[in-house]
């Protein structure tokens, strides 16, 4: 009986916690569907005729496809030159032995600590004498400065988990060190190289700042510079805004929920020596 009513309680707690996180996703679809007069009733309209005007709007009069596209394109890019550049050098920091590596992980590691306001005008500066304002390459090269260290960060862990007896039997066998960490290395920290890839994707897809100041005109804006957009004004069309909301969290949501055994695997990879 006892422990009945404690795997009650247990799930009563899961269901609550579920509630807790799914609730604020149920409010902005909803509030994406409600008309304007319903969304700050008192109490709340829980049953309504969904009204697509919001979604019309944003894609209508502020081209929130061509937005979602340019962020796919920027979100994209920043991750494969992330990966390209992140995952080498945690393989380099993961395997070999070099005076200054504890410091050059740890250089890696307080990237973090930058704020992007401090080195906005350098940036910008830089960008505008290459040419590259209102240019999707500017946004994929400025997210480096947090796309890599991430991948640094997370991989380094996962190749050392890596046994090296495999490593030392393919040199043996005559493999270069590139081609083992191609063939070897790689598909075995796979999980872990998805877990990088989708922690610094969404962090590249969420920008803002650096996005609304280097890509300023309508047809290089990313999703969540057309959505900020709205905000502007006496009156802030929410309906609209939630729409916006709705189609930049969908794709992170479903892409999360489609590879979710991967990100399980990886989060533990490498934990257990």
């Amino acid at each position: 009986m006892k422990q009945r009513a404690l795997t009650l309680l247990h799930g009563l707690f899961l269901l609550a916690v579920a509630l807790v996180i799914v609730f604020p996703f149920y409010w902005m679809i909803a509030s994406s569907l409600k008309p304007e007069s319903l969304i700050f009733r008192l109490p709340p309209a829980w049953r309504f005729a969904p009204d697509l005007a919001g979604y019309a709007k944003a894609i209508t009069q502020n081209d929130m496809l061509r937005a979602l596209a340019n962020s796919v394109i920027v979100t994209v890019g920043a991750v494969a030159l992330g990966l390209a550049v992140g995952a080498p050098a945690a393989y380099a920091l993961a395997r070999y032995e070099f005076r200054g590596r504890a410091q050059i992980q740890f250089w890696y590691v307080t990237n973090w600590m930058l704020i992007p306001v401090v080195v906005l005008i350098p940036f910008y500066l830089l960008a505008a004498d290459l040419q590259l304002i209102n240019n999707p390459v500017v946004l994929i090269l400025i997210y480096q400065t947090f796309v890599v260290p991430l991948v640094v960060w997370l991989l380094v862990d996962q190749f050392r988990a890596v046994p090296v007896a495999l490593e030392e039997a393919a040199l043996l066998d005559g493999m270069s060190r590139f081609g083992i960490f191609l063939r070897i290395t790689l598909p075995l920290t796979l999980p872990g190289i998805t877990v990088a890839a989708i922690l610094a994707g969404i962090f590249a897809w969420n920008d803002l700042l650096y996005a609304f100041i280097l890509t300023p005109s309508n047809d290089a804006r990313t999703a969540p510079v057309v959505m900020m957009g709205f905000l502007g004004g006496y009156i802030i069309p929410w309906q609209t805004v939630m729409s916006c909301a709705v189609m930049i969290c969908a794709p992170v949501v479903v892409g999360g929920i489609a590879i979710h055994k991967y990100i399980a695997r990886g989060l533990t990879l490498g934990a257990v020596k």
